[in-house]
């Protein structure tokens, strides 16, 4: 196989000149990027940005006005089923039916996704989230952290390779957050996925990041190494960076790169 044909294939989620219009409104403006196996890629931007319209449209819950959406092999918008059983979710917003316990919510989602041996996967997720002392504990019952910790658990019945998180650590300490991100990064490479991930966190964003996209009205501003990306642009951190764009955002042209800016 041709090295270009092994990129192609390495390429788990491609979205192409992306818009999506609400009346008169255009949340989203031509937004176009790539996820890899193994490559997670942070969507950073101001509340209003159009993150969770991108979240969305991926998911096929929003149709896209124009472009197009595609998860390994298949068209979101011509061949949804086969896109979206490889893909899978989680957010503080989308609570687990509180009503059923930890194990139930696992088997029921489960069961949708048509997973094998699906006690015995249910099994390993519970011991790898530390969540057995829960197993049979409703969800409505739960802290934020331990119904995190279930949802994400949920995001990975499926063995997916496209894994949306869409704040997956807003609702944890310090300490579980930081056990959650390695979590997430071993497994992105054992099950050799990729993960889009959005954060208000701009040092979980450098932690956990190996491409970020600055999304400011809808448009992809900047794009690169969260680590870079700060001194490339005269920030000390991508915090400050993050909060100049929020302050200022510059829809028409790119922040000057370090040595521009010092010329």
């Amino acid at each position: 196989m041709t090295d270009a044909g092994s990129a192609e294939q390495s390429v788990v989620l491609s979205v192409q000149e992306l818009c999506r219009s609400y009346a008169r409104l255009r949340a989203v403006t031509q937004v176009s990027f790539r996820i890899r196996r193994r490559e997670i890629l942070g969507l950073l931007g101001p509340n209003g940005a159009g993150k969770t319209t991108i979240i969305n449209t991926i998911l096929g819950v929003l149709a896209p006005t124009s472009g197009s959406i595609r998860i390994g092999d298949f068209d979101v918008e011509r061949q949804r089923a086969p896109a979206l059983a490889r893909t899978n979710f989680a957010a503080v917003y989308a609570a687990l039916p509180g009503n059923l316990t930890v194990r139930q919510n696992l088997r029921f989602f489960g069961l949708i996704y048509d997973v094998r041996g699906l006690t015995d996967h249910v099994d390993s997720l519970l011991g790898q989230f530390a969540l057995q002392p829960l197993a049979d504990t409703k969800c409505g019952l739960l802290s934020s952290g331990e119904q995190t910790r279930v949802a994400l658990a949920k995001a990975l019945l499926n063995d997916p390779d496209l894994l949306l998180l869409d704040e997956p650590t807003a609702s944890l300490d310090p300490s579980a957050a930081q056990l959650i991100r390695r979590h997430i990064r071993e497994l992105t490479r054992e099950r050799d996925c990729g993960v889009l991930w959005t954060s208000h966190n701009m040092y979980e964003v450098e932690e956990v990041c190996d491409r970020v996209l600055f999304l400011s009205h809808g448009r992809v501003l900047l794009e690169g190494d969260p680590k870079r990306l700060p001194r490339e642009h005269s920030a000390r951190n991508l915090e400050e960076l993050f909060i100049r764009f929020a302050r200022e955002p510059l829809a028409a042209a790119p922040l000057p790169r370090a040595e521009e800016a010092h010329a």
